[in-house]
Protein backbone atom coordinates (compact mmCIF):
# COMPACT_ATOMS: atom_id res chain seq x y z
CA UNK A 1 0.00 0.00 0.00
CA UNK A 2 1.57 3.14 -1.17
CA UNK A 3 2.17 5.71 1.60
CA UNK A 4 -0.68 9.09 1.33
CA UNK A 5 0.61 11.96 0.01
CA UNK A 6 0.72 15.46 1.33
CA UNK A 7 -2.74 16.21 -0.45
CA UNK A 8 -4.26 13.11 1.16
CA UNK A 9 -3.21 14.50 4.99
CA UNK A 10 -5.73 16.25 7.02
CA UNK A 11 -5.11 19.23 8.66
CA UNK A 12 -5.27 18.08 11.83
CA UNK A 13 -2.22 15.75 11.23
CA UNK A 14 -0.22 18.33 9.30
CA UNK A 15 -0.32 20.36 12.33
CA UNK A 16 0.61 17.25 14.30
CA UNK A 17 3.71 16.74 12.35
CA UNK A 18 4.66 20.31 12.78
CA UNK A 19 4.15 20.69 16.45
CA UNK A 20 7.89 20.95 18.03
CA UNK A 21 7.20 18.43 20.43
CA UNK A 22 5.38 15.84 18.63
CA UNK A 23 8.73 15.74 16.26
CA UNK A 24 10.66 15.44 19.49
CA UNK A 25 8.77 12.33 20.11
CA UNK A 26 8.65 10.62 16.91
CA UNK A 27 12.44 11.11 16.52
CA UNK A 28 13.38 9.76 20.01
CA UNK A 29 10.75 6.66 19.34
CA UNK A 30 12.84 6.11 15.85
CA UNK A 31 16.41 6.62 17.64
CA UNK A 32 15.64 4.05 20.46
CA UNK A 33 15.02 1.76 17.44
CA UNK A 34 18.33 2.34 16.17
CA UNK A 35 20.28 2.38 19.38
CA UNK A 36 19.02 -0.82 20.56
CA UNK A 37 19.66 -2.02 17.05
CA UNK A 38 23.42 -0.47 17.34
CA UNK A 39 23.81 -2.30 21.07
CA UNK A 40 22.21 -5.49 20.40
CA UNK A 41 24.83 -7.58 20.47
CA UNK A 42 25.62 -6.02 24.40
CA UNK A 43 22.25 -7.09 25.09
CA UNK A 44 22.00 -10.58 23.54
CA UNK A 45 25.89 -11.89 25.04
CA UNK A 46 24.25 -10.42 28.79
CA UNK A 47 21.12 -12.71 28.25
CA UNK A 48 18.96 -10.00 29.98
CA UNK A 49 16.00 -8.25 28.52
CA UNK A 50 16.05 -4.35 27.57
CA UNK A 51 13.88 -4.09 31.09
CA UNK A 52 15.61 -6.13 32.80
CA UNK A 53 18.96 -4.34 31.91
CA UNK A 54 17.18 -1.00 32.89
CA UNK A 55 16.49 -2.17 36.65
CA UNK A 56 19.54 -3.07 37.31
CA UNK A 57 21.07 0.07 36.27
CA UNK A 58 18.62 2.07 38.04
CA UNK A 59 19.09 0.06 41.31
CA UNK A 60 23.17 0.63 40.52
CA UNK A 61 22.91 4.03 39.86
CA UNK A 62 20.42 5.07 42.62
CA UNK A 63 21.89 7.23 45.77
CA UNK A 64 19.79 5.05 48.03
CA UNK A 65 18.35 1.54 47.29
CA UNK A 66 15.02 1.72 45.65
CA UNK A 67 12.05 0.13 45.65
CA UNK A 68 9.76 -0.57 43.01
CA UNK A 69 7.25 2.13 42.87
CA UNK A 70 10.40 3.97 42.65
CA UNK A 71 11.91 2.62 39.62
CA UNK A 72 8.58 2.10 37.95
CA UNK A 73 8.08 5.89 38.21
CA UNK A 74 11.52 7.09 37.63
CA UNK A 75 11.29 4.98 33.96
CA UNK A 76 7.86 5.56 33.35
CA UNK A 77 6.92 1.83 33.54
CA UNK A 78 4.15 0.64 35.45
CA UNK A 79 4.96 -1.19 38.54
CA UNK A 80 4.10 -4.87 37.34
CA UNK A 81 6.55 -4.80 34.93
CA UNK A 82 9.43 -3.79 37.02
CA UNK A 83 8.34 -6.72 39.14
CA UNK A 84 8.97 -9.03 36.83
CA UNK A 85 12.46 -7.38 36.19
CA UNK A 86 13.26 -7.51 39.35
CA UNK A 87 12.04 -11.26 39.92
CA UNK A 88 14.23 -12.08 37.18
CA UNK A 89 17.09 -10.35 38.47
CA UNK A 90 16.92 -11.73 41.90
CA UNK A 91 16.26 -15.32 40.16
CA UNK A 92 19.47 -15.03 38.38
CA UNK A 93 21.90 -13.90 41.72
CA UNK A 94 22.22 -10.30 40.32
CA UNK A 95 20.06 -8.25 43.22
CA UNK A 96 18.79 -8.64 47.06
CA UNK A 97 15.67 -7.61 48.61
CA UNK A 98 16.38 -5.92 51.54
CA UNK A 99 14.13 -5.08 54.39
CA UNK A 100 12.70 -1.37 54.13
CA UNK A 101 12.16 0.23 57.44
CA UNK A 102 9.72 3.00 55.88
CA UNK A 103 7.38 0.17 54.42
CA UNK A 104 6.35 -3.20 55.21
CA UNK A 105 5.52 -4.36 51.78
CA UNK A 106 8.04 -2.41 49.47
CA UNK A 107 11.41 -3.79 50.18
CA UNK A 108 14.53 -1.80 49.38
CA UNK A 109 16.81 -3.36 46.17
CA UNK A 110 20.51 -3.84 45.93
CA UNK A 111 23.01 -5.21 43.74
CA UNK A 112 24.65 -8.45 45.24
CA UNK A 113 28.50 -8.77 44.16
CA UNK A 114 27.97 -10.64 41.35
CA UNK A 115 25.11 -8.08 39.90
CA UNK A 116 27.93 -5.51 40.21
CA UNK A 117 30.46 -7.31 38.48
CA UNK A 118 27.32 -8.43 35.87
CA UNK A 119 26.96 -4.84 35.08
CA UNK A 120 30.94 -3.58 34.80
CA UNK A 121 30.94 -6.73 32.18
CA UNK A 122 28.10 -5.30 30.38
CA UNK A 123 29.35 -1.77 30.35
CA UNK A 124 32.49 -2.50 29.37
CA UNK A 125 31.03 -3.91 26.07
CA UNK A 126 28.70 -1.52 25.61
CA UNK A 127 31.37 1.13 26.23
CA UNK A 128 33.27 -0.58 23.61
CA UNK A 129 30.29 -0.54 20.85
CA UNK A 130 29.85 3.39 21.69
CA UNK A 131 33.70 4.26 21.26
CA UNK A 132 33.46 2.22 17.90
CA UNK A 133 30.55 4.71 17.21
CA UNK A 134 31.70 7.51 17.69
CA UNK A 135 34.92 7.27 16.21
CA UNK A 136 32.91 7.13 12.85
CA UNK A 137 31.11 10.66 13.80
CA UNK A 138 31.21 13.84 15.87
CA UNK A 139 31.11 12.99 19.52
CA UNK A 140 30.45 16.44 20.36
CA UNK A 141 27.50 16.65 18.20
CA UNK A 142 25.96 13.60 20.84
CA UNK A 143 27.20 15.55 23.58
CA UNK A 144 25.47 18.79 22.36
CA UNK A 145 22.48 16.15 21.91
CA UNK A 146 22.73 14.62 25.37
CA UNK A 147 22.75 18.03 27.20
CA UNK A 148 19.52 19.45 24.97
CA UNK A 149 17.67 16.23 25.92
CA UNK A 150 18.84 16.65 29.47
CA UNK A 151 17.30 20.33 29.74
CA UNK A 152 13.80 18.68 28.09
CA UNK A 153 13.48 16.46 30.16
CA UNK A 154 14.31 18.54 33.62
CA UNK A 155 11.32 21.02 31.46
CA UNK A 156 8.97 18.26 31.26
CA UNK A 157 9.47 16.94 34.76
CA UNK A 158 8.88 20.40 36.16
CA UNK A 159 5.67 21.01 34.34
CA UNK A 160 4.76 17.10 35.48
CA UNK A 161 4.80 18.34 38.89
CA UNK A 162 3.52 22.04 38.65
CA UNK A 163 0.41 20.36 36.73
CA UNK A 164 0.13 17.45 39.31
CA UNK A 165 0.36 19.62 42.24
CA UNK A 166 -2.58 21.76 40.69
CA UNK A 167 -4.76 18.76 40.91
Amino acid sequence: MAAPDAAHRTPALSALRSNPLIQLVDEMARIQGRVKHLFRGVREESGLGSTDGLVLAAILEAERPPTVPQIGRSLGHPRQVIQRAVNKLEDQGLIDKLPNPDHKRAPLLAATPQGIEFKQRSDRRALAVAEKFLAEVDPQQFARLAEELTGARRAIERYLRERDSED
